[in-house]
């Protein structure tokens, strides 16, 4: 049964205005509300573009009105009409000057009575809403959400296209690689115990796209990683995933300071001036204590590490003694928020994190206290003073440490914590940054030795090549991020192509011509014949309309995310599945006791 035969939609129903009136139209849609006052029924009808009034009076045929006044919430209409004038106008809605004087209607699709009502800001818990995904997406807050996703997309799509680059596809069933987040797996019905992984990143097969010479490479990619969830991670998301030959760091990292620039002002109107600063990984730890730091308010990091050597308070001494550090920050105008009880709860908050405690001082308007003002002299405590750059009202928060590394970054976890507290963190602002010259190396406490901080493809820095065998904590990388708002966007790198290099680096990493062969045969086998100078990065999209929006949760700019625990509400996944096809794949399910 065709419920639209002979009609045809005019137009959405928030694109007509006055000038439109004494147009005959037909609108389709959901209904909002009705409201029915005996002579006058009025029903407001929804689709993505906003809402339009429907008016049935006495002038309306006796049967159009008895069926409005059947219909309920979010009944589906097709209605035809006129548009008048209104003569109730409403400045809230677009089109609040005018409403469809209802000459026909036609009942699309029945409803039951939603378990919450589609409405903005909708207080219904997130899991019940996450159950009924779909009717949560009919909300105009979050239809917004994912239409501006989609202007992104265009645009994103439009700037790549003008600057040369070419849409590729890779496969979703891929080798499974170490990219340093555990895969999803996915057995092989025709070669029984073999598994195909699905792709953290595309990041294998761009490469090779370079060397097949296509030179520069976009793709929105569905990349997947099985790791715990938190608001800003999903075990699925999309990365607008790029690469390029024939360039250096610099030539990726204007691409992408245009991209942002055009991508802001055409989706949401606000400019981003560039070039985009640029920190050094060191100077972002040394300064925020975070290799994605937060720079929209102050309170940097300090070192005091030589000013408390020989201070008197063991804390201290120990910590310098042992290599490690006294870092710390102030925290302006915060004596009257960051109360003793306050302090506390900080002490608790840095101790889980691991560090033993915390020290501070705090400058009232008539005395200053101290948890460790007993055990040095007067002169220190100024000197403290004067180095954390404190005045009456400051509060300052210090953090001791044999590890300096850790000593840095629980300074930048407080630094955020203590930021919100202070309602100091501006809102509406972006504040982007480029993090370079990452460590090639990183330290593994657990395994005593260094592993490679990014993928092994990571290009080290010309000057830096001597210090491969040497001295690895000194090396650093082609490898750069692109941080906004204390997120990290984007992730990036120079690749290695040189094949004696790459052999180097996977022996200084601990892999066996064998082991890398059998991981990365194939690629290492495409360097063999011509690859160009490459490289790119993958920005999330996601996390982008995130902080378009100022979202609090992924959740709000993905269609059907998952919850914490990465399961689907709506559709109860993950589940089990036949036994059958257990068996077919060769897989049986062990269950293990708790």
């Amino acid at each position: 049964m065709d419920l639209l035969a002979g009609w045809k939609r005019s137009g959405y129903c928030a694109d007509f205005r006055l000038a439109d009136v004494g147009k005959e139209i037909i609108v389709c849609g959901w209904v909002q509300r009705r409201r029915d006052l005996g002579s006058l029924i009025f029903i407001d009808l929804r689709d993505r573009t906003g809402i339009l009034q429907l008016a049935f009076d006495d002038a309306t045929e006796e049967a159009v009105t008895e069926k409005a006044k059947t219909v309920r919430s979010e009944y589906v209409l097709a209605a035809k009409g006129v548009l008048r004038e209104r003569s109730a106008k409403n400045a809230d809605l677009p089109t609040g000057d005018i409403e469809l004087e209802v000459k026909e209607l036609r009942i699309l699709g029945k409803s039951d009575t939603p378990p919450f009502e589609i409405i903005e800001n909708c207080p219904t818990a997130e899991t019940t809403r996450l159950k009924y995904r779909y009717l949560d997406l009919r909300r105009p807050d979050l239809q917004r959400n994912i239409l501006l996703r989609n202007k992104v997309s265009k645009i994103t799509r439009d700037y790549f296209y003008e600057k040369g680059f070419i849409e590729i596809d890779t496969p979703l069933l891929m080798k499974s690689t170490p990219e340093g987040a555990r895969d999803f797996l996915v057995p092989s019905r025709l070669h029984k115990g073999s598994f195909y992984a699905l792709p953290q990143s595309p990041q294998i097969y761009k490469q090779l796209s370079m060397v097949a010479g296509f030179d520069r490479y976009i793709q929105f990619a569905r990349c997947l990683r099985d790791e715990d969830l938190r608001a800003d991670r999903q075990p699925e998301f999309t990365q607008i995933d790029l690469e390029m030959s024939f360039v250096d760091v610099d030539d990726v990292l204007t691409i992408i300071e245009e991209y942002i620039a055009r991508v802001f002002k055409e989706a949401i109107g606000v400019d981003i001036p560039t070039p985009l600063p640029r920190l050094t990984y060191l100077d972002a730890m040394e300064r925020y204590g975070s290799d994605k730091p937060d720079t929209r308010f102050g309170m940097e990091l300090f070192n005091i590490s030589e000013l408390v050597a020989d201070c008197g308070f063991g804390v201290f001494e120990n910590a310098v003694q042992a290599g490690g550090s006294v870092r710390g920050f102030t925290a302006k105008n915060a004596v009257k928020t960051l109360s003793r009880k306050e302090i506390d709860k900080l002490t608790d908050f840095v101790k889980g994190s691991g560090v033993k405690g915390l020290a501070w001082v705090r400058w009232g308007e008539d005395s200053l206290s101290s948890s460790f003002g007993k055990f040095i002299s007067e002169e220190t405590m100024q000197a403290i003073l004067q180095a954390a750059g404190a005045q009456k009202g400051d509060v300052v928060l210090l953090i001791a440490d044999a590890k300096n590394a850790l000593c840095q970054s629980v300074l930048g976890l407080l630094r955020c914590e203590v930021a919100r507290k202070l309602d100091i963190i501006p809102k509406n602002k972006f504040n982007f940054l480029w993090i370079i010259e990452f460590p090639f190396f990183d330290w593994d406490e657990d395994t005593q030795q260094f592993v490679a901080m990014h993928h092994p493809f990571t290009a080290p820095l010309d000057e830096c090549l001597p210090y491969l065998e040497s001295d690895k904590a000194k090396v650093r990388a082609k490898a750069y991020d692109l941080v906004l708002n204390g997120i990290e966007l984007s992730s990036g790198s120079i690749r290695i192509t040189d094949p004696e290099l790459q052999d180097r680096i996977f022996r200084l990493l601990g892999l066996s011509e064998e082991e890398a062969h059998a991981k990365f045969g194939f690629l290492l086998d495409a360097f063999r014949y011509g690859a160009p100078p490459h490289g790119g990065m993958g920005i999330g999209l996601d996390r982008l309309m995130m902080q378009m929006i100022s979202a609090e949760s992924l959740r709000d700019v993905i269609p059907f995310p998952k919850l914490k625990d990465a399961t689907e509400p709506m559709s109860q996944c993950p589940s089990p599945v036949d036994p059958a096809q257990l068996a077919e794949l060769g897989i049986a399910v062990v269950e293990q006791s708790e």
